[in-house]
């Protein structure tokens, strides 16, 4: 085939790509051109993804080709097939990132050349591998300017992969603390449906103020809030209610407020050693022993 015979070919095959909103298969594209050889059709390919025009996919045992938008001049050019194959299916992946292994699946190249692949990829700073604290820290790869998903980092209590226990106690005091000043100051109230309307503070109102304190080196969220609130729900320290709000685009709000337990508890029910699941393992002497449990000196402390 001659040089214009070579274009004509990789226009009907863009076509028929372009055409195909699903994308389409090598068998598709021979059914649709059977005056094509295998030969011919394969090399079009080829060349269509050198040109950054169509995309690669695997889907189950077959490669699956789409149509690529062409006005990202900024997009990763390069003459490798395999090289291409792999950025587009960690491209697909978004902030969510992708496990090698599922790489490996999806692309159907050997484990020495994606590892090779990846290597190169992380060297031009294309591609960057991210720790997945809900994977066992086990490596994803994303884009490299891409912010990793929550779910892949941990979100805001978790730094190079390791829960920040220290930073959610102060939050969760502060948060508390501040509800409580919300409260004295709504109990000077004369009518008791004022007092109760203005003891109870949005999320919103509290996230204002715990990022006003400065306590945190990132902009906390509403979400983030509502997150450490909810602990202290569970420790039966404050209460949440839920009012329509139209203003809000989940149309609802949700409050909280400082609660008092109906029934007191005695220090003898708080002991921890009650609810310690190794207390037949503790004694002096022990890798567990009485003088050395940090949960009973709290306690005695207390």
């Amino acid at each position: 085939m001659n040089s214009q015979e070579d274009y004509n070919l990789e226009n009907r095959v863009l076509d028929l790509i372009s055409k195909s909103l699903n994308g389409i298969t090598n068998k598709m594209l021979q059914n649709s051109i059977p005056d094509v050889g295998v030969v011919q059709l394969v090399d079009a390919l080829n060349k269509l993804t050198e040109a950054d025009k169509i995309q690669i996919f695997n889907k189950g045992k077959q490669l699956l080709y789409m149509a690529k938008e062409q006005n990202s001049s900024g997009k990763f050019k390069t003459e490798d097939v395999e090289e291409k194959l792999i950025y587009q299916i960690i491209e697909n992946a978004g902030n969510k990132g992708i496990w090698i292994r599922d790489l490996r699946f999806s692309s159907n190249l050997p484990q020495t050349q994606v590892n090779k692949i990846l290597k190169n990829l992380e060297s031009k700073k294309r591609i960057k591998s991210v720790k997945s604290v809900a994977a066992s820290k086990k490596k994803v790869y994303m884009l490299y300017d891409i912010e990793p998903d929550r779910t892949v980092t941990g979100g805001t209590w978790y730094s190079d992969q390791e829960f920040e226990s220290e930073f959610v106690d102060v939050l969760n005091q502060q948060c508390y603390r501040y509800l409580q000043q919300v409260k004295i100051c709504a109990d000077k109230l004369n009518d008791p449906v004022s007092q109760r309307n203005a003891s109870y503070k949005s999320s919103k109102d509290i996230c204002n103020y715990i990022n006003g304190l400065k306590v945190s080196k990132v902009q906390l969220s509403i979400q983030d809030i509502e997150t450490i609130l909810d602990t202290l729900i569970y420790d039966a320290k404050i209460e949440k209610t839920v009012i329509s709000n139209l203003q809000n685009k989940s149309g609802s709000e949700n409050l909280y407020r400082v609660t008092k337990s109906l029934v007191s508890s005695c220090g003898l029910m708080r002991v921890p050693c009650g609810v310690c699941p190794v207390h037949t393992e503790c004694h002096e002497g022990g890798a567990v022993s009485p003088s050395s449990c940090p949960y009973l000196k709290e306690w005695l402390d207390f």
